[in-house]
């Protein structure tokens, strides 16, 4: 069975993405901070029939989420498909924010999709196939002053999928982000619309590869 980790797994795109790719019979992992909060969406998973598990991850941590990441092929096989969708969504300006919840926030924004990658890659490389999904946002095209540490973010994330594709893709793996121009509502038609970008961009044929998808409602 193929299997989908989610990083950063939350009840918006991350699940609408999670179980878009269960649909298609894929073993799932949810993995985010809130050990209960992240169960629980595993829960509603199998309660439709899908094989789903939770796993608890500081993606801030990159030695946390390198962790994870050989835990989940130890027990699952081969990473398939990987989505980085953690994200600190802080609102602050720069007089309003610290240097030490800047530099958290990078850490989880863009850091932990660095270190994800880096994890999943060698397996990849080895059976020569996978897909490295990550969420970005709109921020990384107009950046925003109340959103400064997420507009950067998003901004570096946007950058690592771009500085990645065309040597992962020599190596067989598709690395792709879906750029959401809008603030999406869990359980949301956006939601299911975004899930939807990144099961295309997954099945696109290896000749017809792109590296971004812009999602604005």
């Amino acid at each position: 069975m193929r299997t989908f980790l989610s990083v950063g797994a939350g009840p918006g795109m991350g699940f609408a993405t999670a179980e878009r790719f269960a649909k298609e019979g894929f073993q799932v992992i949810l993995s985010a901070r809130n050990a209960a909060k992240t169960q629980e969406l595993a829960n509603r998973l199998k309660a439709n029939g899908y094989k789903a598990e939770a796993r608890t991850v500081d993606t801030s941590d990159p030695s946390g989420v390198a962790t994870l990441v050989a835990e989940v092929e130890k027990q699952f096989g081969a990473i398939d498909v990987l989505h980085y969708n953690a994200a600190s969504m802080r609102k602050a300006t720069l007089a309003e924010q610290p240097a030490a919840t800047f530099n958290t926030d990078l850490a989880t924004n863009v850091g932990g999709a660095q270190a994800a990658a880096k994890a999943a890659a060698p397996k990849m490389i080895e059976r020569g196939s996978g897909s490295i999904l990550l969420t970005g946002g709109g921020f990384a095209l107009q950046p925003s002053p109340d959103y400064l540490s997420l507009s950067i973010g998003k901004a570096g994330l946007r950058a690592l999928a771009q500085g990645l594709f065309e040597s992962f893709k020599a190596n067989g793996i598709h690395v792709a982000t879906v750029t959401v121009a809008a603030f999406v509502d869990p359980g949301s038609k956006d939601a299911e619309a975004v899930a939807e970008l990144f099961w295309q961009l997954h099945s696109q044929p290896k000749d017809s590869w792109t590296v971004e998808a812009i999602y604005s409602p």
